[in-house]
This record gives C-alpha cells, sequence and structure tokens, in this order.
C-alpha cells in the first residue's frame, strides 16, 4: 500500500517508519520546506526523533500537489495540529485523486462537539474516514516499541483495509466504531495532563497526581455520557489508557507543558519552552465550551481552562478543587 501522511512532525514521522518498516511505500509531506529538505538530506527527522534514520520506502515531498496526485491505490494520512485541521481540508480537496481512505490522528473536536471526522463527512464525503488514537509515544513508535490503538471508522470495509495494512506483531490495532468516544478521549485526556504538571510543577504529591487523574476520567466518562460516547470506549486504549500514558511520563508535551506553569512560567513562556504544539491548549478551550452546551461538571478540566485563558493561578486553581463541598464520588 502507498500512504500520504500530512505532516512531518513527530508523530507523522513516528507512522511513516512504522508503515515503512511493513514494506509499504510512504510519501511524507510538510508545511515547512526547509525542515522537509533537511529530512531529505540526512534521512534523519533529528528535531523530533533524534537519529532514527528513515528507510528508503520513505519519500520526502514539500509540494502537496504532487504529493497527494497518486494514481495507484493509497491511504491519506493527516497528522497535523488540529487547529490547523479544516484550513488543510479546503487544501486537499481539489487536489486528491480517489484515495482509499482518509485516516485523522489530529486530537481535537470543533466548538459544536463535531469529531475531525465529521468535518470530513460535509467536506468530502465521497471518501471513507477513520480516527487513529491511542497511548502511543512517538519515538516510541518510531523505534518499533510495543504500541496498541484503537482505529474508529463507520466504514467496515475501510477500517479492515487499515488495521491490515497497521497492524503488526509490535503494533496492535483495535477496531471501532465509536468516533465520538474516541474523539473525546483524546481530547480531555491532554486537559487533564496539564492539569497533571500542573500539579506536579506545584510539587502536590502523588496523591494528588492520583486523584486527578481519577476524578478527570469521571469527567471524561461524564461528559461522554451525554454526547453518546460509549463507557467502554472511555475506559479503553483511547481513554483511559492514553490517560495514563500522558499524565505519568514527560515525554508528554501536555504535561510537560503543566509541569512549566505549576513551576511560575506563564502560559506563553511554557509554550515557547515545549516549542511543538500543545493540542491540550486549544483542547482545553474546546471541552470547556462542550461542558456549558451540555451543562456537565468538569471542574478541573474547567480549572484548566481558567489558568490558560483566564489568568487564574495555578496555586488558587489547585485550592478552588480541593476546597468544593463534599459530594458522592459516583456524581
Amino acid at each position: 500500500m502507498k500512504f500520504v501522511i500530512l505532516g512531518a512532525g513527530a508523530w507523522g514521522s513516528a507512522l511513516a517508519l512504522h508503515l515503512a518498516r511493513l514494506k509499504n511505500h510512504v510519501i511524507l509531506w510538510g508545511r515547512n520546506a526547509s525542515h522537509l529538505e533537511d529530512i531529505k538530506n540526512a534521512r534523519v527527522n533529528a528535531r523530533y526523533l533524534g537519529d532514527i534514520q528513515f528507510p528508503d520506502q520513505i519519500e520526502i515531498e514539500s509540494d502537496l500537489a504532487t504529493a497527494l496526485n497518486q494514481p495507484e491505490p493509497h491511504c491519506i494520512i493527516i497528522a497535523t495540529p488540529s487547529k490547523s485541521f479544516e484550513r488543510l481540508i479546503d487544501q486537499i480537496k481539489p487536489l486528491i485523486t480517489d484515495p482509499l481512505g482518509i485516516v485523522v490522528t489530529s486530537k481535537g473536536l470543533t466548538q459544536e462537539g463535531q469529531t475531525l471526522c465529521a468535518i470530513l463527512d460535509l467536506k468530502i464525503d465521497f471518501i471513507p474516514n477513520g480516527l487513529l488514537s491511542g497511548p502511543s509515544f512517538a519515538k516510541e513508535v518510531a523505534m518499533g516499541l510495543p504500541t496498541a490503538v484503537t482505529f474508529a471508522s463507520l466504514n467496515p470495509t475501510f477500517s479492515q483495509t487499515l488495521i491490515h495494512f497497521f497492524h503488526h506483531e509490535n503494533f496492535r490495532v483495535y477496531q471501532s466504531q465509536d468516533l465520538i468516544g474516541v474523539a473525546l478521549g483524546g481530547c480531555i485526556k491532554n486537559v487533564l495532563a496539564i492539569a497533571v504538571g500542573i500539579s506536579d510543577g506545584l510539587g502536590l504529591g502523588a496523591n494528588a497526581r492520583a486523584a486527578l487523574m481519577t476524578r478527570g476520567l469521571a469527567e471524561m466518562m461524564r461528559l461522554g455520557a451525554i454526547m453518546g460516547a460509549r463507557a467502554q470506549t472511555l475506559t479503553g486504549l483511547t481513554g483511559l489508557g492514553d490517560l495514563i500514558l500522558t499524565c505519568t511520563d514527560n515525554q508528554s508535551r501536555n504535561r510537560r507543558f503543566g509541569l512549566n506553569l505549576g513551576k511560575g512560567l506563564n502560559v506563553e513562556e511554557a509554550i515557547e519552552r515545549i516549542n511543538q504544539a500543545v493540542e491540550g491548549y486549544d483542547n482545553a478551550q474546546q471541552i470547556q465550551l462542550l461542558s456549558k452546551s451540555y451543562q456537565a461538571s468538569m471542574p478541573i478540566c474547567n480549572q484548566v481552562y481558567q489558568v490558560l485563558y483566564q489568568g487564574q493561578l495555578p496555586k488558587d486553581a489547585f485550592n478552588a478543587l480541593i476546597q468544593r463541598p463534599p459530594i458522592s464520588e459516583i456524581n
């Protein structure tokens, strides 16, 4: 199979390496022409993945039209930040040449609670699509370390095709049709990872970390139930699994972003320190709007929003959480 990957950051490059190891032909495109030229010349993505060598099966292409103009069967993978998703879809719509399907790996939702796949259904409704997500640090996928993810699609034929080409002894892919559950899990876990990072940056300890993760999962499931997500999805790889990964390891940009905030950096300084896209920053606003719209109680996510967008001090945000009146744990 030929894969056209749009996005030459850490995750797009990691997927390119994984697919190339399985002898697929991969075309990797990105917006930064000079960065692509560096990858092409050195055969490594040094900025994101260190010295992991790109095999010959990976072709670097800086022209979007050329990358998408593929006469033979191929699949498109979108691995760009979610905030640029709609703009990219508008760009590629007149350029695509009947791909077998489009795989979304970006983690985000619209303000109305639509998944990114729903945007595809509206704009490019003649091509099947799906959402790939789960606990998967790019560097470890690039190294070929064991990973398990979920692919959600409403098209079972496309799911089976995609999983056939992705699945490997060190890369297990589970099938799902719960697009909203997979999308919600990916967004909310990013916001919760910021919360945990802030707590750890403040030096509040392991007890606080465990409490934030557990009560954060309750918030995820509360909003998910209202929006029609399956509980099994949110306690599975793309919910609880990704939450554990993102909250507990410093490979997570969102966790490191929160750590910087907890240690006293302001939002702009903390983002600059990460020097990569921090999806949780945009996700916090998305989840805040959804929680208001659906009247879902999400105090942890709300306090992260207050810190990021309303100038709330991290210590005051934690105090607002810990001093809330006692309630039943099942609420």
